[in-house]
């Protein structure tokens, strides 16, 4: 969506991200990320502040309001979400600022340093009172008929590791942007990253050396696995379909090659 400066802002909107923070002395438009009409690093007298939002009446609000309710079970990885507001028609969030970079997934080492940020989101069990999808009825309808029962489990996922959603921040990586969070079994974030790490260059098979490092991934039945692959496959395929955004033909490229890749080593 089109993205605003900070200054743009109604006047009782930005106000009331001032009663939060106190005076701004600062405010710069953060690039990357699509799902956000303000995303702002204040520089504020009670320190640096991420700041994002949307208008109130937009359909993508859901979304933010997922990412609210999420934001007590997250892990160090994640900045903390410090404060949300509603004023002058926008739904508003206040993040830790994290001084980083955004992810290059063709560099080993970035790799390994999300690979150790999701090794830690993997320890974490998805909350069950709080309504969120569950992978089976994310990506259900495009699975074979019965096979869809085979992504259960209880790990909180994160599902969109666009490079634009991991900061590295010294020897870190920090997820950010949680937007979809999803229970399901734990293999299914691994198989998310690896799209994304094809999406910068890699094959499919490199992709996966790097996604079975994980050990859910390891553990898990390639079964399961292979029925995810083929739903994946399809999602992007009609993704694609009904846009044909060169980026998104793209990752309906890389999903088709990840399932082909996979069966060609597991009959299954």
């Amino acid at each position: 969506m089109p993205r605003l400066a900070f200054d743009e802002l109604p006047s009782a909107a930005r106000q009331a991200v001032i009663a939060q923070t106190g005076r701004i002395a600062r405010a710069r438009t953060a690039g990357g990320g699509i799902n956000s009409a303000i995303a702002a690093l204040l520089d504020t007298e009670s320190g640096p502040v991420f700041v994002k939002g949307i208008p109130a009446d937009n359909p993508q609000v859901a979304s933010q309001k997922r990412e609210i309710a999420i934001s007590p079970y997250l892990p160090a990885a994640c900045p903390r979400l410090l404060w949300h507001v509603e004023a002058g028609g926008w739904e508003l969030l206040g993040y830790e600022a994290v001084d980083g970079r955004h992810a290059d997934y063709s560099k080993a080492d970035d790799l390994t340093l999300v690979l150790a940020a999701l090794a830690e989101l993997q320890q974490v069990a998805a909350p069950k009172d709080l309504g969120l999808k569950t992978a089976e009825e994310r990506w259900g309808k495009y699975a074979d008929e019965g096979q869809a029962v085979l992504f259960e489990g209880d790990a909180l996922l994160h599902t969109d590791f666009a490079p634009d959603n991991v900061l590295i921040h010294g020897a870190r990586a920090r997820l950010i942007d949680w937007a979809w969070p999803t229970r399901g079994a734990a293999w299914i974030d691994p198989l998310m990253l690896a799209l994304r790490i094809m999406e910068a260059g890699a094959t499919a098979e490199e992709a996966v050396s790097w996604a079975q490092r994980v050990p859910s991934w390891r553990e898990c039945d390639p079964k399961a696995r292979g029925a995810f692959a083929v739903a994946v496959a399809r999602l992007w395929g009609a993704i694609a379909a009904e846009d044909s955004a060169p980026w998104k033909a793209a990752m309906a490229s890389h999903a088709a090659q990840l399932m082909r890749f996979h069966f060609s080593r597991h009959n299954v």
